[in-house]
C-alpha cells in the first residue's frame, strides 16, 4: 500500500488516537509495579549516578513479546515466540559512555548496574545534580497501545497465511511455489532520566510478507511483496492481501520475460516509494550526527552548502501516524520530529541524539534509537523521504532517449565515509525513445550518494512511502524504518549489468 504525500499525517494535539497518558499507565503497570519500583526510587538511583561527576544518566526499561509464523507449500513450516524484558543503565561523560544492562528488573539489579557505570566518572565531566522532581512527559501518540499478538487467534493467523497463498496461486498458473510469513511485536518501554523526565511508549508492530516463484519453459524467477506498520493484524484485509499477492506475482512474471541488463553509464529513472531505500542508505546514514561529529561522513562540515540539485528536499519524520518507522518518543524519552535535512539542495542539519547534539552544539532532533535495553542508543533514521517535485512520472519517462527504469530494489550496501554505493534492482526495464519497452534482469546501480544528489535532473509529483517493510542495520543494531520518494531522473549513473 502506498501512502501519497498529500495524505501523510503528522502528530498534532487533535490527532492523538488514544488517551494521552495511556501509554505511560500501561508502561508503569508492566515494568515498575511488578518490581515494586516507582519514580522516587528511580530518581534515587539516578541521583547516586550523578554524584560521580557525569554529564547525563538514564534508565531504559523494556518489555517485549514477539512472534512469527511461516507458511510453505501450504503448511506452517516455521514459527517462533519470545518474551524478553530488562533495563539498560547509561552514564555519559564528555564523549564517553558507560553502559550496563540486566534482564532482571528490580532495585538490586539497578543498583548493581549503576556501580558498573561509575568508571566513567574518572574521565572528568561536570558534576550535575539529579532532579528532585519528576516530569512525566506526554508526547503525541502516533499509534494505539494495542497488542497485535492478541488480536488474532493462532488458527486465524494460519488461515490468513493460507488465504494469501491461495490468492497468489490463483492469479497465474505459472506460480509454482508460494511462501508467506507474518510477524508481530508488542513492546513497552519507559525512560527515566537524571533531569527528572520520565516518558513511556507502547509500540505495536506487524509485518506480512509473500514470496512467489514462477516457472515457464524451464526458467524460474521470483517476486516478493509485503507491508505492515504500528497496528494489529486487523490491518491485513482481503484487499491488502490481494494487493501484496498481485505485486509479488507481477514481479515474478516480469522477471520471467526479462533480458540481461546492459552495462555502462546511462540515464536512470527511479520509481516512487521503496526505491527511496537508495536515499536512506547512500545519503541518510551520511546525515546521522555521530558520523558527522567524528568527521567520517561525506557530508561533514557542509551545513549551509549546496549538496544536491535544486528542488531536492529530504526530511526525516518520525511523527507520521501508524508508520513502521514512527515513534511517539525516541529511546531517550524525547518526542520525535519532522527534521528537514536537505532543503532545495542545501544541507540544513543532521539527525541527532542527546550526546551528539550536545557535543556538536546543535538542535536535538529526537532520533535516539536502540535495538533493545541491552544496546546503547545512537542517532538513527525514522521515516526518511524526498518531497515531491512538480512533474508527472510519464513526462519523466518521455524525456529519456535511452536508459534504465528501476521500479523496485533488492539489497545494497554503502560506504559512509566515501558515499559509494551498490544496489541491485529486483524489477527494472529499459527505456527507449521515451517509452518503457522490455524488462531486464541483473541490473545493479553503482555510484556515490553525494554525487547522485547533484545529478537529479527531474523530480516527480508522485511521492509515496514504502509499504512498511524496512529494517535498518547500524553497528550491529537493527531497527524498523520507513523510506520514500517520488519518481526521479538521474543523469549518467553507472549500471552494472549482465549483458
Amino acid at each position: 500500500m502506498k501512502t501519497e504525500s498529500s495524505t501523510i499525517k503528522s502528530s498534532s494535539a487533535n490527532s492523538s488516537p488514544a488517551k494521552e497518558d495511556s501509554h505511560f499507565d500501561v508502561a508503569n503497570e508492566a515494568l515498575l509495579v511488578p518490581a515494586s519500583l516507582d519514580s522516587a526510587k528511580l530518581q534515587n538511583v539516578l541521583g547516586d549516578m550523578m554524584s560521580h561527576k557525569i554529564d547525563y544518566a538514564d534508565l531504559y526499561f523494556q518489555y517485549s513479546r514477539s512472534e512469527s509464523w511461516g507458511l510453505e507449500e501450504g503448511q506452517v513450516k516455521s514459527g517462533s515466540f519470545s518474551i524478553d524484558q530488562g533495563v539498560g543503565v547509561r552514564a555519559v561523560s564528555g564523549e564517553k559512555t558507560a553502559f550496563a544492562y540486566s534482564d532482571d528488573i528490580n532495585l538490586n539489579a539497578l543498583q548493581h548496574a549503576t556501580k558498573a557505570t561509575r568508571a566513567i566518572a574518572s574521565s572528568g565531566g561536570e558534576q550535575t545534580a539529579s532532579s528532585s522532581s519528576v516530569i512525566k512527559r506526554n508526547a503525541p501518540q502516533l499509534y494505539l497501545p494495542q497488542d497485535p499478538i492478541a488480536s488474532l487467534s493462532a488458527e486465524a493467523k494460519v488461515k490468513l497465511l493460507e488465504r494469501l497463498e491461495s490468492i497468489a496461486r490463483k492469479l497465474d498458473p505459472r506460480i509454482s511455489q508460494v511462501t508467506a510469513s507474518i510477524a508481530g511485536e508488542y513492546e513497552v518501554i519507559m525512560v527515566a532520566r537524571h533531569d527528572g523526565v520520565m516518558a513511556a511508549d507502547v509500540r505495536p508492530l506487524v509485518r506480512l510478507s509473500i514470496n512467489v516463484i514462477a516457472e515457464s519453459n524451464g526458467r524460474r524467477e521470483q517476486g516478493s511483496a509485503g507491508g505492515g506498520g504500528r497496528f494489529d493484524y486487523s490491518y491485513f484485509t482481503d484487499e491488502i492481501l490481494h494487493d501484496y499477492a498481485q505485486k509479488a506475482v507481477h514481479q515474478a512474471l516480469v522477471n520471467l520475460e526479462a533480458r540481461p541488463a546492459p552495462a555502462g553509464s546511462m540515464t536512470v529513472v527511479l520509481g516512487a516509494g521503496w526505491p527511496g531505500i537508495l536515499l536512506h542508505e547512500a545519503i541518510g546514514h551520511g546525515l546521522e550526527g555521530d558520523f558527522n561529529r567524528k568527521g567520517s561522513s561525506a557530508f561533514s562540515n557542509m551545513i549551509g552548502q549546496q549538496v544536491a540539485a535544486r528542488g531536492i528536499t529530504i526530511v526525516d519524520d518520525g511523527t507520521i501516524q501508524d508508520r513502521r518507522g514512527s515513534l511517539s518518543i525516541d529511546d531517550e524519552g524525547n518526542p520525535t520530529n519532522r527534521t528537514v535535512l536537505i532543503e532545495d539542495g542545501i544541507l540544513r542539519g543532521y539527525i541527532q541524539d542527546t550526546l551528539n547534539a550536545r557535543l556538536m552544539n546543535m538542535p536535538l532532533t529526537g532520533n535516539a534509537r536502540r535495538e533493545s535495553y541491552a544496546h546503547i542508543p545512537m542517532p538513527r533514521m525514522t521515516n526518511t523521504y524526498m518531497l515531491n517535485g512538480n512533474l508527472p512520472a510519464e513526462e519523466i519517462i518521455k524525456s529519456v532517449k535511452k536508459g534504465l527504469y528501476a521500479a523496485n530494489f533488492g539489497g545494497g550496501q554503502v560506504d559512509i565515509t566515501s558515499g559509494k554505493f551498490v544496489f541491485s534492482a529486483s524489477e527494472a526495464y529499459m527505456i527507449e525513445d521515451g517509452k518503457i519497452t522490455y524488462p531486464v534482469k541483473g541490473a545493479t546501480l553503482i555510484g556515490n550518494g553525494p554525487e547522485v544528489l547533484k545529478r537529479v535532473s527531474m523530480i516527480g509529483n508522485d511521492m509515496s512511502l514504502d509499504s512498511g517493510v524496512g529494517t535498518c542495520g547500524k553497528e550491529g543494531q537493527s531497527v524498523p524504518v520507513g523510506v520514500g520518494q517520488p519518481t526521479l531522473k538521474i543523469d549518467a549513473l553507472t549500471v552494472g549489468g549482465t549483458a
